[in-house]
């Protein structure tokens, strides 16, 4: 065993002595980016130090480290694509890419991933790009504490922070992204992480996604974004630990999720926005351990969805507590906290003794006819719903919790 762990030395370490080391800069033998890299070999790293640089278009097509000593700055001069990577086992790292070029046929990107494998997009700072990191066809990259601003004030003006096209194993870790049209878009992208990222204050959606399956979204923030969050056509998601904050307008919502099946939406916090969460076509959904607190409407739940199970939820401080379009009841509700219920525990378990019927007559007329707000507070509103409590006759009176908890579950 020994013998063969020499001549493996023997063989790799001629490899990793060859490996060179490329500085650029004022007074380096390289002036700019572009040539250090057409006369790096692969393997090799290049060095930039602290500068502005105009590479017209940085083209990687070979295996190299691209790191910035001091954070130089790479500028698109609002014409070119900044990086484009063609080549596998690339690493990016410590720039400040600013003012890419912008098109509306074309997806110009502070640093575009043209079908390469194992690259590493980490800690750099895209500023004024029309997308910001843009991957297609890519596998097993990774995209870690980048800071990603657009200043783009409309959608038709702006592209979306991280985006993935048709992607596979990607790793999405730690970034800060805003003022983009979508914070992170995905389509077609499977088995990924997305963990630990803020997308905040976003044109259009913090996270936006469609056809990608078996993905985890976990621990990410998502913030006062013009319409929260949007996932579609996908199974086998996870949404972890996140939080749901601030969406509010007249069509916001937390989270929708329309055509989610086998899914999880587990530990997360959905907090003062329209609509926690918006369901539509969703089927065998698991909505556990979240807490709603402070919204319009903490879950809307379609006639369309069926299978789903909301359980052990904490429902606190919202003007309704769930809302739907339909009679028919298909998904289960069971062991919830709901603030607004006022029913009795006689032998102390825990557990109320009569169920908990959590659509009002007045959410279902709110929904359709939003004008009627102005009344909610009225006497008459109040009286209506207790009487819809007694005699059922809007409010789907199989829409209920058997087995509502008398305090607030610990999350």
């Amino acid at each position: 065993m020994e013998r063969i762990i020499q001549i493996a030395a023997l063989l790799i370490l001629p490899l990793l002595s060859a490996a060179r080391t490329w500085y650029v800069g004022p007074g380096e033998p390289c002036a700019s980016i572009r040539q250090a890299v057409g006369r790096a070999a692969p393997g090799d790293t290049v060095l930039v130090r602290k500068g502005i640089y105009l590479e017209k278009g940085l083209v990687i097509d070979r295996r190299l480290c691209l790191k910035g000593i001091g954070q130089p700055i790479l500028d698109g001069e609002k014409k070119y694509e900044i990086i484009s990577i063609k080549a596998d086992g690339v690493t990016v790292e410590g720039f400040l890419l600013q003012h890419s070029g912008v098109s509306d046929w074309n997806d110009i990107a502070g640093v575009r991933i043209y079908g390469a494998k194992h690259v590493i997009i980490r800690n750099n700072v895209l500023d004024d790009t029309f997308f910001g990191i843009y991957s297609q066809h890519a596998d097993s990259c990774i995209i870690a504490g980048n800071t990603l601003r657009s200043r783009a004030g409309v959608e038709v003006q702006s592209g979306n922070g991280i985006h993935c096209w048709k992607c596979d194993g990607m790793q999405i870790v730690d970034n800060v992204i805003s003022h983009h049209r979508d914070g992170i878009y995905f389509e077609f992208v499977t088995n990924s992480l997305i963990r630990g990222n803020q997308s905040m204050d976003n044109i259009r959606y913090g996270l936006h996604f469609m056809f990608s399956h078996h993905d985890i979204y976990k621990g990410n923030l998502f913030r006062h974004n013009e319409a929260g969050v949007s996932v579609m056509f996908s199974h086998g998601v996870s949404m972890l630990d996140n939080t749901f904050s601030e969406n509010g307008g007249g069509g916001w919502y937390g989270i929708l999720m329309k055509e989610i099946t086998d899914s999880r939406v587990d530990h997360n916090v959905f907090n003062h926005n329209t609509s926690g969460i918006y369901m539509e076509g969703t089927t065998r959904v698991v909505v556990t351990g979240n807490a709603f607190t402070g919204n319009g409407w903490a879950l809307k739940i379609q006639a369309s969805c069926a299978d789903n199970t909301i359980t052990r939820n904490n429902f606190r401080g919202n003007t309704f507590d769930v809302a739907t379009n339909g009679t028919l009841v298909l998904n289960n509700f069971d062991n919830n906290y709901w603030d607004k219920y006022e029913g009795y525990d006689l032998n102390r378990d825990g557990i109320g003794d009569v169920p908990y019927h959590p659509v009002s007559m007045y959410a279902m007329i709110a929904e359709k006819n939003p004008a009627v707000m102005m009344l909610f507070h009225s006497f008459m509103v109040s009286l209506m719903d207790r009487t819809e409590k007694v005699i059922p006759s809007i409010t789907p009176a199989t829409l209920k919790d058997d087995k509502p908890s008398m305090k607030p579950l610990r999350l």
